[in-house]
């Protein structure tokens, strides 16, 4: 681990102590994204530990009728649908209750400063969620981070925001979260390696002829994992993998190189840390999201769960691969992103989820994806030392050049 790395990560710790004196208490937590998939299955979480957690705001983008649905059933305090216009049929429907009802990108930053909130989970996805997450680190909330893409966009940004707040940023992807726990206890002992791994998607043993043919619904039936849409085509592009390795190498600080890729198709290992004596520690588990969700919640305590047990006797094997990086080029324009630095990650973030949306409206093909985000990343301006202004300046010009770049590959 590098110094920097190391002090984030002891600040991490020094921070999370002041969760020990929560741990009688009723965790008030606001869930960004609380209609997509991280956030139904942490509402699961809730209502299975109703004694422990409380859902004091939920806020969602566009989809009204599942939010009504979590507002009935949870009675949240407040309510924020970030799309304007679904604002007066909200605040109708909602008209009975007594829970305050907000709209607008302004008042998602707004929300997660309230000062009854303990936890934060960022579930939006994509850049949506950068700057609610910094609103909220500087409110000095525990953060339980499950946008990876504030991370690849800002690393540099959060994590010195995060060190200058004290503030607890608890990994949710169970990869991170499995690192996390392997790192727990391990002081200053050195980190030789991060073993991260990666399901493969569904189609880690086509040839490229048939990914050339390669459809949305295809892509959309990940093998393991529940997940919303973007993040499942992300993951079958390996892209999801590359933006992980951009995560973990600013939440652990080590560097690109330190952190290996390892296709393990049966998704039981997470992850796994190497130690300078070459001991590895690994995380297994179910492949299911509410074991990470519940242990940032209530860390650093385990409470009960009714995720399946790994039983090993039912298990015929663990195998390991090492990603194809030719026929999954994500993969390797993370690794070159991450390591010519600047506002490189948030071109290529911006250039994927532009490639993902035309994607999904089958108006690229699949390996269309990664000759988009490669012609961006060359055609945008680089910044070495970028600021706020310049992520958000770097973002929507990548989105313009990524839509140009479409109507030529």
């Amino acid at each position: 681990m590098n110094c920097k790395g190391a002090r984030f990560f002891l600040s991490l710790h020094i921070s999370l102590q002041l969760l020990h004196t929560m741990n009688h208490q009723k965790r008030k937590i606001a869930i960004l994204g609380s209609t997509g998939s991280i956030g139904t299955q942490a509402l699961d979480v809730v209502s299975r530990h109703s004694d422990r957690f409380e859902a004091y705001a939920l806020v969602a983008n566009n989809q009204v009728t599942r939010l009504l649905e979590q507002v009935r059933r949870f009675k949240p305090e407040v309510v924020v649908i970030a799309n304007e216009a679904k604002y007066s049929g909200l605040k109708e429907a909602l008209a009975d209750l007594p829970v305050k009802v907000w709209a607008g990108a302004d008042a998602v930053e707004q929300v997660v400063q309230d000062s009854e909130i303990d936890i934060v989970l960022t579930a939006m996805v994509g850049f949506a969620g950068l700057k609610p997450t910094i609103s909220a680190i500087k409110a000095r909330k525990t953060i339980a981070l499950a946008n990876k893409e504030t991370l690849v966009i800002a690393g540099e940004l959060i994590t010195r925001l995060a060190l200058e707040n004290k503030t607890p940023v608890l990994p949710v992807d169970s990869e991170h979260s499995a690192i996390f726990q392997c790192l727990n206890g391990e002081g200053d002992n050195e980190i030789e390696k991060i073993l991260l791994t990666a399901s493969g998607g569904p189609f880690r043993s086509f040839s490229m002829a048939q990914l050339q043919r390669v459809t949305k619904e295809q892509a959309l039936h990940h093998p393991n994992w529940n997940m919303g849409a973007k993040v499942t085509v992300d993951s079958s592009t390996l892209m999801n993998k590359g933006l992980e390795m951009i995560e973990a190498r600013w939440l652990f600080g080590v560097n690109p190189s330190q952190i290996e890729i390892i296709v393990h198709p049966q998704s039981i290992i997470h992850s796994m840390v190497q130690f300078k004596d070459r001991s590895i520690m690994a995380q297994l588990g179910w492949p299911d999201m509410r074991m990470p969700i519940q242990y940032a919640f209530s860390y650093p305590e385990r409470i009960s769960s009714d995720v399946k047990p790994v039983n090993f006797f039912e298990l015929s094997t663990l195998t390991f691969e090492k990603p194809d990086i030719e026929k999954f080029r994500n993969l390797s324009l993370a690794y070159k992103s991450i390591e010519n630095g600047g506002n490189m990650p948030c071109i290529m973030n911006a250039a994927n989820e532009i490639a993902v949306e035309l994607f999904l409206q089958e108006k690229i093909g699949f390996l269309q994806m990664s000759d988009l985000i490669e012609q961006t990343l060359t055609k945008s301006v680089f910044i070495r030392d970028p600021s706020l202004e310049d992520y958000i300046q770097t973002d929507a010009e990548a989105r313009m050049i990524a839509l140009e770049a479409s109507k030529r590959v």
